[in-house]
């Protein structure tokens, strides 16, 4: 202790040596951090040095082209714009087709109805991202774009890319949750008469019942587009295959009921009664 009584009373009596000391420490740190910038630029000069002499001894090997005419280069560079817009395209158009499958599946639609409600806020913004990367779309893959306007719409598809996944899994967290009890109910009997619709063993006339049940349903919960509409009746609508044989008679024949027009049944087949036997003509042996 008294040792360092004495060096703190030395001090005492010396503290003007306290500046001399600060400048040479300064200029001590300074010539620290000027070595350490000339270390850095030397580093960096060495590097490039290297790379300039591999490049010579490759080029004294062949291994290297000569550099592109302006001409060759401007062609090289419109091959590769020509080669990304392709594979944004590509994704773009990949995203569309994940987007419409809920769009025009009903189905989907009353199993994820987020997804195709405008007022969700993810949903939303999936479809203002969808918009913009639309509208930045070139027109064809080899059409004259700035890089400018590749870059804007590089951007673009990765923001909607972003967004429908974003989307995409909001909607199937949320399902039905944001409906009453009684609105469940009736998306429940949408998606059991759906299936009936449908359905190829079913007859014309339970198809046609059970597709408009479904859109009674429906109505003021979902709003079904017109794309969807169409696609839907497209299932609904029987076909009867070449050569089909008519359904077997069980009961007496009855004369056929005046139809009802529905102008959603126009692409359905109506339902043909069964030809009625004359008993004259008697049975035939098999």
């Amino acid at each position: 202790m008294d040792a360092l009584n004495q060096i703190f009373a030395w001090f005492g009596g010396h503290w003007w040596i306290i500046f001399p000391l600060m400048g040479v420490g300064g200029a001590i740190a300074g010539r620290v951090q000027s070595l350490s910038r000339q270390h850095h630029k030397q580093k960096l000069e060495t590097l490039r040095l290297k790379g300039e002499i591999k490049a010579a001894q490759l080029a004294a090997r062949g291994q290297i082209a000569p550099q592109p005419s302006p001409r060759e280069a401007a062609v090289q560079h419109a091959n590769a714009s020509k080669e990304l817009l392709e594979r944004l395209f590509a994704e773009h158009d990949g995203i569309t087709a994940r987007w419409l499958d809920y769009e025009l599946d009903v189905a989907k639609m009353i199993a994820f109805p987020a997804m195709s409600d405008g007022r969700q806020p993810l949903t939303a913004a999936f479809l203002r991202a969808k918009k913009i990367a639309d509208a930045l779309r070139p027109s064809a893959s080899d059409a004259k774009v700035a890089e400018q306007q590749v870059s804007e719409y590089l951007d673009a598809v990765g923001n909607y890319a972003v967004a429908f996944e974003i989307a995409e899994k909001d909607a199937r967290r949320l399902r039905d949750s944001t409906f009453t009890d009684d609105e469940r109910k009736r998306l429940e009997r949408a998606q059991h008469l759906l299936k009936v619709a449908v359905d190829q063993s079913a007859t014309p006339a339970e198809r046609q019942t059970a597709y408009r049940r479904v859109r009674e349903e429906l109505d003021g919960l979902i709003d079904l587009s017109d794309a969807a509409v169409e696609n839907l009746e497209k299932k609904v609508a029987l076909q009867l295959e070449p050569g089909r044989a008519p359904e077997p008679v069980t009961a007496e024949p009855v004369a056929d009921p005046i139809p009802v027009p529905d102008p959603l049944a126009k692409a359905d087949p109506l339902r043909q009664a069964a030809p009625s036997r004359n008993p004259e003509h008697g049975h035939h042996a098999g």
